[in-house]
């Protein structure tokens, strides 16, 4: 059985857009992605045991996307977290890594992020050795990557619930809008208000 990721490459093949990186097939994409409710993180994170998409995160992970489970050290003072993270690592430091979690951002100012950070990929191959060129230094340097702001989390590796789901590069503007995001603390609106407002 097809998962959602390939599900939506397949019906996209379907209605014409043959190079999944042009304007067209993004934006539908995304649209196919945005129309989805209900969509259970868990039972994606299970679904990736049977496709082997499980794996750990090293220093070669930064800049690649994942989906994983988190409960937070301090989620006791924190006014609000996300549990199941959809994350852009950008700094490796051994036992926590720093990254940028896209459900911080009402979907449009992901889109924009997105758009944005497609500007430092290394290659367009698509596959695995396919991976955004960033660090700290590079997004607060530049005022196009200005949407980040509020998404960047520091994340424990002793805190992490669940085995990594590596996304594949084609897949990213899928994951980009699939609504998997989990706050507790606030309501999904609030978190948006707050994220739209730091950005200006």
């Amino acid at each position: 059985m097809a998962t959602i990721f390939e599900q939506i490459l397949i019906d996209s093949q379907k209605v014409g857009n043959d190079a999944p990186t042009s304007k067209q097939a993004v934006d539908w994409l995304r649209q196919q992605a945005l129309k989805l409710k209900n969509v259970n993180p868990n039972g994606l994170i299970a679904e990736a045991v049977g496709n082997k998409r499980l794996t750990g995160l090293t220093d070669e992970s930064v800049g690649q996307m994942f989906m994983f489970s988190y409960d937070p050290k301090l989620k006791g003072v924190l006014p609000y977290y996300d549990q199941f993270p959809l994350v852009f690592p950008i700094e490796y430091y051994g036992n926590s890594f720093l990254g940028i979690n896209l459900h911080y951002l009402p979907p449009m100012l992901r889109a924009k992020l997105m758009d944005s950070l497609m500007s430092t990929i290394n290659n367009k191959k698509y596959d695995k050795t396919t991976k955004l060129v960033l660090s700290y230094k590079i997004l607060k340097n530049a005022s196009r990557f200005k949407y980040f702001q509020p998404c960047l989390k520091k994340y424990l590796f002793s805190n992490v619930k669940s085995p990594f789901v590596y996304i594949s590069p084609n897949e990213w503007n899928i994951a980009l809008m699939l609504p998997t995001e989990k706050f507790v603390g606030a309501s999904k609106s609030q978190v948006y208000k707050d994220s739209t407002s730091m950005v200006g």
